[in-house]
């Protein structure tokens, strides 16, 4: 097997990995914001505010994350 052929099949076999942890990644992140909206449709809200109220925690929490994913990314 040449050099080129070994890279070839290492790069493919890193690209494999890659792809395998961020699909894992992505079941994680998914899983847990399921959870989150699994616990407002659990709820019972007396009314319209409640709810609304719930949400807009989740959204803020979504943002926190997303601002703390792009500061690491930036360093």
């Amino acid at each position: 097997m040449g050099a080129m052929d070994m890279n070839a099949a290492l790069l493919k076999e890193m690209q494999a990995r890659l792809d395998r942890k961020l699909k894992e990644s992505e079941i994680e992140i998914v899983e847990y914001w399921k959870e989150q909206f699994d616990r407002i449709a659990a709820m019972k809200p007396e009314g319209i505010a409640a709810l609304q109220q719930q949400i807009k925690k989740i959204t803020e929490m979504m943002g926190t994350r997303v601002r703390t994913i792009k500061k690491e990314m930036a360093n």
